[in-house]
């Protein structure tokens, strides 16, 4: 006898997972050439916003832990990304500016989220199905984040 609810077709947090996979498999062709990861992508998106931020600014608005930025970090200055200086109030603060290096591939990177589109597009959907399930996404997103917040509490 199956027991429906653990099913794989079933299986919300599957669908997730793959999207997210199949995602950032997806912009491999367009980073690829740049040289960066998906996560260094990411890293870029939120300094190209705002320069000179904080390493825990930067780790917040990816929702991530300051231990997993670190190293991302060191590895975009070893590249030629990024530098990471002291802070001025707290040394112990470290603020993340872009490069010379790092404000150009603003410029090569401008293309992505349109060409991504019209990769999803070309299969299945349209970019306005696309866009709409972001807000979904975001109440998901942010219902996990206070239930983690709750157990770690």
């Amino acid at each position: 006898m199956t027991y429906e609810p653990l099913k794989l077709e079933n299986q919300v947090c599957f669908r997730l997972y793959t999207a997210a996979r199949l995602t950032m498999g997806a912009y491999h062709p367009y980073l690829d050439p740049l040289g960066i990861t998906y996560p260094q992508y990411l890293v870029l998106l939120v300094l190209w916003e705002q320069d000179k931020q904080p390493v825990n600014d930067i780790a917040h608005k990816l929702l991530l832990e300051t231990n997993t930025v670190t190293p991302l970090l060191q590895r975009m200055e070893k590249s030629g990304l990024v530098n990471r200086t002291k802070g001025k109030e707290d040394s112990r603060q470290r603020i993340v500016s872009l490069t010379k290096k790092g404000i150009e591939m603003r410029e090569q990177a401008k293309h992505i989220p349109e060409c991504l589109s019209a990769d999803i597009i070309k299969n299945e959907g349209s970019v306005e199905e696309i866009t709409q399930m972001i807000p979904t996404l975001d109440k998901l997103i942010e219902g996990l984040k206070q239930n983690n917040q709750q157990i770690n509490n």
